[in-house]
């Protein structure tokens, strides 16, 4: 016989507090208990959580810190001018900014030439305890010079005259006594050789540093000069890389949220019978929920310091490297502290509301069902959540259609604030939809085997996890298929032609009559900080005044500049191909996006150097291109003389100037496919019939090498063309091709969803362990859990793929149908390989996966192991 022993009741204090703040403290260090005993089972998310911080700082302060720094143009100053002319001008012009702002700093360079060299290196006079300029001068050994006879110099400056401290060196006509190596540390190409102030006799150029916190247009007012501002040299962009590194943030956490949710809902019910345990000695269903969210505000406290850690260590290992390419130094805390604490609070709260969905569920299971180890059972969909999922998908349509809208009309670049809020609206909308998407699997798979049955239930079964799992894996799908789908759409449009300009082993030398001259002339009156000089005509100063400047070189002087490149390339001046332009210029008579790029002469060594025979090429053509699509194209005109750059849209004839009305246009494939290389010539007979003979001139040179261009020949070459007024050097951009941009994205896409698939099969194969078991028992062979497990994979990827394509071309459809420049027919360029890759290709190769990886029996086949 045995007599129950009953416990004496609590207080009411306790009965309605739960126990109070003693008991929530004792819940929290029993979760964190469990939490360094059980730390293996939640490795996975912790790594995810530490990978995705970590990342997020190496490559927000990558990019917030290549950019060239405001402290390399203005120092510690809020303004500063740039002067030029005779010494009294000059000295007239410091001496009213010192009389209306107070204290200057002024740099003066006189540009030397290294003898026997092209290369040039500037006699500085500067301050070196200065008031403004002390960012733009740090001293690397030795000491700076102290008197009239003492000089420091730069290393590449030392380098190139054999110089070290205590040497003699006669520059400027003056022999100098070196003390130090010096450097611009925000520039690591500016060579110089540092003075005293008042050592430069004739100074090229003058800079003077101030501070007067107006405007740029006040202070042009006041003293007549142009000068640089903080706030014009500031990036005020909103699409800036803070902005692009927090956005990157928020998606990545997102992801990392919705794989978390099963990974805590699996590590809840494996500690199923201890939760039990808590519940029948008296916590309520608040200290049970504790115990969840404690842990996973624990985890992702832990991968947020652990991936900060990690992050850190890759910063300083990596600042190096960063250094040279970017060509000027960074500190060591110097970092987005901004973006980085932000990442690191997401991260802790995406692990916390990850955990707080399987804490709801496991805190309202029976304490009789959660002592005998029984999961709780599936929760069925709720009803709402199609139509607003559905509704979610609508609005973010809607947003993506203003935001395209507002592309390329009066407004210039659209609002990001219906970009951004409609992706993020498209991203609620697959969360919502993405379980509903199981049942329609496992109702297409009711009449499959009974393995792939199994593996498809179970998907609909417990989609506690295989929800937000098959969400994240859209997701990843999405990003992808966005970035292929709008990169295809717009380098399909053959007008505006858009990717690299030309190929790794060409070169072209433009003269000052080339295809840019312009741009390049109006790009003299804009100076770094991006702001037009003055308010008067190109090329005018503040009074409207042209500056003086060395003439342009003539088109012999640059063809001869062109041979020496050529020889210092290794190359032979014939070998050169003469690129010639006329006048004319393509333009549609329809709105969108009109041509871009030069139009070259179809010389008979142009065609020759590209293999193409005069019995290839239409008698009656007029223009011969390798953009495809161009000979179909409607409402095209040829004009020349003085051509419309931007024509009225709608008129079906010519505008008022010369033109003809649909030129014969044909395809070449064998023409270059830069946007700067010949991809586009006019006929010799289109010239000939046009009569334009008389405006053929000689725009460069395009020089083509067995090899790519090194680092050094670019830099021979460029300094060759320096020396030549008007006269440019291009290389090849670091503009992607489209293969290699949506080559990337598909494979991002790819293997983030792999990643997340294999994490997500792992967790719904383990809460139906006991199924797995059940099946062991009554003897089903390996092959069969070998198809259950790869039926779930596949289904996942393969509904996954179809979710994230149908959401990448629902925002494609919705941004581009009210684009005025690309429309919805830009769509009709489909990147099919790549579709086909995340379509086919990723749930294939998670089969694959899936089957190698299920083979072994499951352990414990006769009984549940306590965990």
């Amino acid at each position: 016989m045995s007599t129950p022993v009953l416990e004496r009741p609590g207080s009411a204090a306790d009965r309605v507090g739960g126990g109070g703040v003693p008991a929530r403290r004792a819940v929290i260090r029993w979760a964190l208990r469990m939490l360094r005993r059980e730390w293996r089972q939640q490795v996975l998310i912790l790594a995810l959580i530490t990978a995705a911080v970590g990342a997020t700082v190496v490559a927000s302060t990558v990019a917030t810190d290549t950019p060239a720094p405001i402290a390399g143009v203005l120092g510690t100053a809020s303004d500063a001018a740039s002067l030029s002319g005779p010494s009294a001008k000059v000295n007239s012009e410091i001496a009213k900014i010192q009389g209306l702002y107070g204290k200057t700093d002024v740099i003066e360079n006189e540009s030397v030439p290294v003898p026997g060299t092209v290369n040039t290196f500037y006699l500085r006079a500067q301050n070196p305890h200065g008031p403004f300029g002390g960012p733009m001068l740090s001293l690397i050994s030795g000491k700076y010079p102290a008197t009239a006879g003492q000089v420091a110099v730069t290393s590449g400056v030392a380098t190139d005259f054999h110089l070290s401290a205590g040497s003699t060196w006669t520059v400027a006509g003056k022999a100098r006594k070196v003390t130090g190596i010096v450097q611009n540390p925000e520039s690591l190409l500016d060579e110089f050789a540092l003075v005293l102030p008042g050592q430069v006799t004739n100074p090229s150029s003058v800079t003077v540093l101030f501070d007067s916190r107006q405007s740029a247009a006040s202070i042009q007012k006041a003293t007549g000069l142009t000068v640089t501002t903080a706030q014009a040299v500031a990036n005020t962009n909103p699409i800036n890389p803070e902005t692009i590194s927090i956005a990157a943030a928020v998606l990545g956490m997102l992801l990392i949220a919705l794989v978390g949710v099963g990974g805590f809902t699996v590590l809840a019910q494996r500690r199923l019978r201890a939760i039990g345990m808590l519940a029948a000695q008296g916590a309520t269903e608040r200290h049970i929920r504790l115990v969840v969210r404690a842990n996973g505000l624990a985890t992702g406290v832990v991968g947020a310091v652990a991936g900060f850690a990690l992050g850190f260590l890759a910063w300083l290992a990596y600042r190096p490297h960063a250094e040279t390419s970017a060509h000027h130094l960074m500190g060591v805390f110097q970092m987005p502290w901004t973006v980085i604490v932000i990442s690191m609070a997401l991260a802790v709260v995406a692990a916390y509301f990850a955990a707080s969905r399987p804490a709801k569920a496991i805190a309202r299971v029976p304490v009789t069902q959660a002592l005998s180890g029984r999961p709780p059972e599936p929760k069925k969909t709720r009803h709402l959540a199609i139509p607003i999922g559905i509704g979610f998908g609508v609005a973010a349509f809607l947003l993506l259609g203003a935001a395209g809208a507002g592309i390329g009309g009066d407004g210039g670049g659209g609002s990001m604030g219906p970009l951004v809020l409609g992706f993020v609206v498209l991203a609620v909308a697959i969360v919502l939809l993405a379980p509903a998407c199981l049942s329609v699997v496992a109702a297409a798979g009711r009449r499959s085997p009974i393995s792939v049955r199994l593996a498809l239930r179970d998907l609909a079964r417990y989609r506690a996890r295989s929800g937000p799992a098959l969400a994240a894996i859209a997701l990843s799908t999405l990003i992808a298929v966005i970035i292929c789908v709008a990169s295809a759409a717009r380098f399909s449009n053959d007008l505006d032609y858009a990717g690299p300009n030309l190929a790794s082993s060409q070169l072209a030398v433009w003269t000052p009559a080339g295809p840019y001259a312009g741009m390049a002339e109006a790009s003299k009156d804009v100076p770094a900080s991006g702001n037009p000089k003055g308010s008067g005509p190109k090329g005018g100063g503040p009074d409207g005044q042209v500056q003086s400047g060395p003439p342009p070189v003539s088109t012999a002087q640059a063809h001869r500049v062109a041979d020496k490149i050529a020889a210092a390339l290794g190359t032979s001046p014939a070998s050169m191909l003469t690129l010639e332009s006329t006048s004319a210029t393509l333009i549609r008579a329809a709105p969108g996006r009109n041509w871009s790029g030069p139009i070259f002469v179809a010389t008979p060594q142009l065609l020759n150097a590209f293999g193409i025979k005069q019995s290839q090429i239409n008698p009656d053509a007029d223009i011969l291109t390798m953009r495809p699509g161009m000979s179909t194209m409607s409402l095209m005109k040829l004009a020349y003389g003085r051509p419309t750059t931007s024509p009225p849209s709608g008129y079906a004839s010519c505008p008022t100037v010369s033109c003809v009305a649909n030129p014969p246009i044909q395809e070449i494939g064998q023409l270059p496919s830069g946007t700067s290389a010949p991809n586009t010539v006019i006929t010799e007979r289109a010239i000939s019939t046009l009569h334009l003979q008389n405006s053929v001139t000689t725009s460069g040179w395009l020089i083509t090498l067995p090899k790519d261009l090194t680092t050094a020949q670019i830099a021979k070459a460029r300094q060759l063309a320096a020396g030549a007024p008007g006269m440019s050097v291009e290389t090849r951009n670091s503009i992607p091709s489209l293969a290699q941009i949506i080559d990337v994205a598909t494979i991002f896409g790819i293997l983030l969803a792999l990643s997340i698939l294999g994490m997500s099969v792992g967790l719904v194969r383990s809460e139906a362990a006991r199924d797995l078991r059940t099946l062991t028992a009554t003897g089903a062979a390996p092959r069969t859990r070998r198809t259950i497990t790869a039926a779930t994979a596949g289904a996942l990827a393969f509904t996954g793929a179809v979710i994230g394509i149908a959401g990448g071309y629902l925002a494609a459809i919705g941004f581009f149908r009210s684009n005025s420049l690309d429309g919805l027919s830009s769509l009709s360029a489909i990147p099919v390989s790549n579709l086909l890759a995340i379509g086919v290709g990723m749930p294939l190769a998670a089969v694959v996966i899936g089957w190698l990886i299920a083979g072994r029996d499951p352990a414990n086949v006769s009984r549940q192991p306590l965990e």
